[in-house]
């Protein structure tokens, strides 16, 4: 369903429910992954082996869409990183491409022209933005400015906590001297 308004179209998007985040490098390291639909450990490891082998061999000009176990994994590769996301049957692929690229750039954002090594090294910060993005599999926040100022105001706390941590410790150590 499309409104216009103005220069710009507007899609009203359906409910789509996101089962799992993966985030893989081009040599199958994993670098991320969330999950928000009930997987033992062994039925997530067998579930990124299985993925890994899948979506690496692909070749570059073939579709982001991939059927798998009765689901959809859609998947975009950004530089040495392959951002996927499993969705049900009948969801929309086009949704969960721009949900992954929404992520990119907020990512990009925040980073700077995002790599790996951000990834690796903030990963804290990757899981912060994406559970800024999505809740319990669902679009939360679409809003990147709004992302954006959430993500400053948790690394002003975090900043504020660390200053009076430190603090806290000058004033113990002058204390048993």
């Amino acid at each position: 369903m499309y409104l216009k308004f103005g220069i710009f179209n507007i899609l009203f998007l359906a409910k789509l429910h996101i089962h799992f985040v993966l985030l893989i490098s081009r040599q199958g390291k994993v670098r991320l992954t969330k999950w928000y639909s009930p997987y033992t450990q062994k039925e997530r490891t067998k579930v990124i082996r299985e993925l890994s082998g899948v979506i690496l061999t692909r070749g570059p000009k073939l579709c982001n869409f991939v059927e798998w176990r009765g689901y959809k994994v859609v998947y975009k590769r950004y530089a040495s990183l392959y951002f996927c996301m499993c969705i049900d049957q009948d969801d929309n692929e086009l949704e969960v491409l721009e949900i992954i690229h929404h992520y990119v750039e907020i990512l990009d954002r925040y980073f700077g022209s995002v790599c790996e090594l951000d990834l690796i090294f903030n990963f804290h910060k990757a899981y912060y933005i994406l559970d800024e993005l999505l809740i319990a599999g669902e679009l939360q926040e679409s809003s990147k400015k709004t992302v954006a100022r959430l993500i400053a105001a948790q690394d002003s706390l975090v900043e504020t906590a660390k200053e009076e941590a430190s603090s806290i410790s000058n004033i113990i150590a002058q204390a048993t001297k």
